[in-house]
């Protein structure tokens, strides 16, 4: 085993310029992450220098065996946490060997959305609370639990520490720092109110990086567990009964909210998003209507209501937002499995380039 870690942490750069690059793509059920690695012949700082790659799309459920080649485009370019030196990781997106995005490729249209120059002029901020479950390997039940039992109820595990209340910390330590490491602005993590739940944040992050860096840290957090040994889940209900589900609460500001003035601003948008509800529930993760009940700290799922400091509304204005009279506020619908470049980019949509009739 030492011998393997002694070759698995080699440093390449004291013998090769050559460096690793990993592709990372989101599969055919817009939950599952994809990647592969290929040697390039030099460090590469920027996604257009990169080369466009391609795979069998019939293998991930994006495209018929017939035809199943499927372009990858390098979009973002991060640090490689597991290889280090000047490997890397490339977030990609995909299309067709004709250049057409293909149906589950979510990110082009998010890209157009944040390229129009209403949106761009905004200069929309995001901080993501990404929550997410620890199962244990063999029987898919929560880190921490009792094999088919339950630990007491809720209360004491929210921000918890010690052998009976927490569970997990080394993964998610370990991924905090590899975030760090590979430049995604991950701005805390903190152990969630359901036993063997916890949190990420990222942000804030301008525009489409958002959902890149959302999407690599949730890469990064699936291989730290699969080297744990331990099941990721994002299934915002993964336990049915009293228990909180998983969210991922979605901040946001534009520039217009962030200066004087900005809490009439903050209001009209969210008038806005209340017309457009079933849009957004509908866009907001599968699942969602086992976790947005109208308890534990959720509206419901029908219902479209917002305040101040208020954990069970749709939207949460914060108190210094409504004190400043400007700042950003918080949609608390979104599903831990939520695609982040939907969400953001229709969040920008309905409450910049949206005009109710």
């Amino acid at each position: 085993m030492a011998l393997l870690n002694d070759l698995v942490n080699l440093n390449l750069s004291d013998t090769t310029e050559k460096i690793i690059a990993e592709y990372i793509w989101i599969g055919g059920s817009g939950m599952d992450i994809r990647s592969k690695a290929r040697t390039l012949p030099g460090p590469v700082t920027d996604p257009s220098k990169l080369p466009k790659w391609n795979y069998d799309g019939s293998s991930t459920g994006q495209a018929p065996g017939e035809d199943s080649e499927v372009i990858l485009y390098p979009q973002a370019i991060f640090k490689d946490p597991f290889r280090r030196g000047n490997n890397i990781l490339v977030m990609c997106d995909c299309y067709t060997p004709a250049g057409e995005p293909i149906p589950t490729n979510k990110r082009y249209n998010a890209a157009k959305i944040f390229s129009h120059p209403d949106v761009a002029a905004e200069v929309p901020w995001y901080g993501i609370e990404q929550e997410y479950t620890l199962l244990q390997k063999d029987v898919k039940w929560p880190l921490g639990w009792p094999v088919g039992g339950y630990p007491g109820p809720q209360g004491p595990y929210y921000c918890s520490t010690g052998a009976d209340k927490s569970f997990g910390r080394d993964i998610v330590d370990a991924h905090y720092k590899a975030c760090l490491y590979a430049g995604i602005n991950i701005s805390g993590i903190n152990g969630e109110v359901m036993p063997g739940q916890w949190e990420f944040q990222v942000g804030p992050a301008v525009g489409i990086s958002a959902g890149d860096e959302v999407w690599v840290a949730r890469y990064i957090l699936e291989r730290i567990t699969e080297i744990a040994g331990v099941v990721l889940s994002f299934d915002p209900k993964p336990i049915q009964g009293d228990w909180n589900g998983a969210g991922a609460h979605t901040n946001y500001s534009t520039k217009s909210m962030r200066e004087d003035g900005g809490f009439e601003v903050i209001k009209k948008a969210i008038e806005k998003l209340g017309l457009r509800h079933k849009e957004h529930i509908a866009a907001y993760g599968e699942g969602n209507e086992r976790r947005l009940t109208g308890r534990h700290e959720t509206a419901d799922i029908n219902t479209f209501k917002w305040g101040v400091a208020n954990r069970g509304a749709s939207i949460r204005v914060g108190r210094e937002t409504e004190q400043n009279g400007k700042g950003y506020f918080e949609d608390r619908r979104p599903a831990s499995n939520m695609d982040p470049y939907v969400v953001t980019s229709l969040i920008a949509e309905t409450t910049i380039l949206f005009k109710p009739t």
